[in-house]
């Protein structure tokens, strides 16, 4: 279950709370636990629901970033 509504320090990046929440999920499955790495957990389809709200939040903030600039500007986005 999602832990990004609990009480978490803050750490100041976009999408803070689904990246840590994927990071533990991925830690704590049996795919790393049997000593291999997490980005093949990952290819392997393991915690695919936070890798998608992480991939759809990260993809907020660049398509916020896109519409609220002009196309000389975009390369200077405030969002992280």
């Amino acid at each position: 279950m999602p832990k990004y509504y609990e009480e978490k320090e803050e750490d100041g990046r976009a999408c803070g709370g689904v990246r840590e929440d994927l990071r533990q999920c991925l830690l704590e499955s049996p795919c790393v636990l049997r000593t291999k790495a997490p980005s093949k957990c990952l290819r392997e389809g393991h915690c695919r629901s936070l890798q998608n709200t992480f991939f759809a939040c990260k993809r907020s903030m660049v398509s916020a970033c896109v519409a609220s600039s002009t196309s000389s500007q975009a390369a200077f986005c405030p969002y992280p």
